[in-house]
C-alpha cells in the first residue's frame, strides 16, 4: 500500500480532550477520529487493526463450535420491559414513528432469547452457542479513556443454551480457555487474569478477564500462586483466593478486557423459553453470556505497548507487517531501489506500507513510522546505497541488509 495514496493523516499534537494514551496516540496516528464524546470513527488504519483483533476472536469462537450471526442494533422496548431492564440508566431510548418506543442494545439477551425460542424445542436441539461481533450502545454518564469506555463500542457477545447447569459447566470452562488463547494471541496473556467479580442477580460470582495496567480503572487483588484474582468490589466478602485459599493477595490496577456470566434461567423464564426432555416434560433453558470487546482490546494494547514516540503494535494485530520508508526519492537510483524492495515484498504476500511521499521530510517520515508503530521498519535512502536499513519498532539497533536478506526476513 502506497502511503501517498492512503487515507491517513498523522498529527504532531493530540486533541485537548484526549484523556488517555490510547486516545492521544490512536488519534495522532490516524487510526481513529472522535465523532463526539464516547463515539469514534475507525479510519482505514484503525479498521485494519480492529479487523485483525476481531478475526482472532472469531477463529477461537468458531473452534468452540459456536455459530456466527448478526443481530440488529435497534430493538423494540417491550423486549426490555419483559426482562425488567427497561429502566437501566445507561439504556439509550429511541422514539420512532407513531410514538413507537425502541432501545439501542447494550447487550443482546432480549434479542437472542426470543429468537432462539423459535428454533429450540427439545433436548435434541441443545446445547447450542451463537455469537456476533457488532456495536453496542451504553449511555455512559462520562465517556472517558478513549476507546476503552465509550457510548458506542465494538463487542463480541456470545450466548450459549443448555439443558442444565451441569451441561453448561463444561462449555463454560471451554470458553475460559478460549479466552486465554485469544489474549495469548493478542500478546496480553502474560498479564491477563481470570478475576472473580459480582454475579449480580444471576449467580454468586461472574468472571472477568483483567489485564494488568497502571492506568486501569479497576482494582484487582491477585493470587500469585494460582494466577486468579478477585475484583475489589467483592474483596470484603471474598478476602482470600477462591481457588486455593491464599490470603496474601496483591493489589493491582487493571483493565477489564472480557467477562463471562452464568445467566441461569433469568432470561429464558422472562420469555417462557423452555425445552422438552426425553419424557416430554418442559424445563426452562439454561443460558450463559460471554463478552469480549475488540475495540476495548485495541485500546488496551495501545495503553501497554507504546513509548514516547508512539505505538508499538504486536505483529498479530499491526495494520501492516512492514513499513518501508523511502528517503531521497527525488534521486532516480534510490526511487528505483525503493520500489524494487516494495515489489519484492508484495510478491511474497506480505502487507507492506510504503511511505513514498515526496512532500515529507526524512525526519517527518521516520517520526510517522514510530508513531504508527508497524513492527518492522525498512529505510531505503542515498545513505543506505544498495542496502536496506532494518529496524524493529521495539528495538533501538539498526542493521543493513541486502534486498534478498530483507525478503527472507519478512517472509520467514
Amino acid at each position: 500500500m502506497l502511503q501517498s495514496k492512503y487515507f491517513v493523516k498523522t498529527s504532531k499534537t493530540a486533541p485537548a480532550d484526549a484523556d488517555s494514551v490510547n486516545a492521544q496516540l490512536l488519534t495522532r496516528g490516524g487510526f481513529v477520529a472522535q465523532q463526539m464524546a464516547g463515539v469514534y470513527n475507525f479510519l482505514p488504519l484503525g479498521l485494519r487493526v480492529l479487523t485483525k483483533i476481531q478475526n482472532i476472536i472469531r477463529e477461537e469462537m468458531n473452534a468452540l463450535g459456536a455459530h456466527e450471526m448478526l443481530m440488529p442494533a435497534l430493538t423494540q422496548k417491550e423486549a426490555y420491559e419483559a426482562t425488567g431492564r427497561d429502566n437501566l440508566d445507561i439504556l439509550f431510548n429511541v422514539q420512532g414513528q407513531n410514538d413507537a418506543q425502541y432501545v439501542l442494545n447494550l447487550s443482546h439477551e432480549e434479542v437472542i432469547t426470543p429468537l432462539m425460542q423459535k428454533h429450540v424445542f427439545s433436548y435434541r436441539d441443545l446445547p447450542v452457542a451463537v455469537y456476533q461481533i457488532q456495536n453496542k450502545f451504553r449511555n455512559e454518564p462520562r465517556a472517558k479513556s478513549g476507546i476503552l469506555r465509550g457510548r458506542e463500542f465494538n463487542m463480541k457477545d456470545m450466548y450459549s443454551f443448555h439443558t442444565s447447569e451441569k451441561n453448561l459447566d463444561g462449555f463454560y470452562d471451554k470458553v475460559k480457555q478460549a479466552y486465554f488463547k485469544i489474549y495469548d494471541r493478542l500478546h496480553l496473556g502474560d498479564r491477563t487474569f481470570l478475576t472473580y467479580a459480582s454475579g449480580g442477580s444471576f449467580s454468586k460470582y461472574s468472571h472477568e478477564f483483567q489485564t494488568l495496567c497502571d492506568v486501569g480503572e479497576d482494582t484487582i487483588h491477585l493470587c500469585d500462586k494460582c494466577r486468579v484474582a478477585v475484583n475489589k468490589e467483592i474483596i470484603k466478602e471474598q478476602k482470600q483466593c477462591p481457588e486455593c485459599g491464599n490470603e496474601k493477595l496483591k493489589e493491582h490496577r487493571a483493565i477489564e478486557v472480557g467477562n463471562i456470566f452464568r445467566l441461569g434461567t433469568r432470561f429464558s423464564e422472562a420469555f417462557d423459553f423452555s425445552y422438552t426432555d426425553e419424557n416430554d416434560d418442559a424445563h426452562p433453558v439454561v443460558m450463559a453470556s460471554y463478552g469480549l470487546g475488540p475495540s476495548r482490546a485495541m485500546g488496551t494494547l495501545v495503553e501497554i505497548f507504546h513509548d514516547d514516540k508512539g505505538i508499538i503494535w504486536p505483529e498479530n494485530v499491526a495494520p501492516f507487517a512492514v513499513h518501508l520508508v523511502g528517503i531521497d526519492l527525488d534521486t532516480k537510483d534510490v526511487a528505483q531501489h525503493a520500489h524494487n524492495v516494495y515489489n519484492l515484498i508484495q510478491k511474497k504476500g506480505v502487507d507492506v506500507f510504503f511511505d513514498d511521499r515526496e512532500d515529507a521530510s526524512p525526519g517527518e517520515k521516520l517520526a510517522n513510522a514510530d508513531l504508527i508503530g508497524i513492527p518492522l521498519r525498512l529505510v531505503v535512502s542515498k545513505r543506505t546505497k544498495d542496502k536496506v536499513e532494518v529496524k524493529r519498532r521495539d528495538q533501538k539497533d539498526t542493521n543493513l541488509m541486502s534486498d534478498a536478506e530483507v525478503v527472507r526476513l519478512v517472509s520467514a
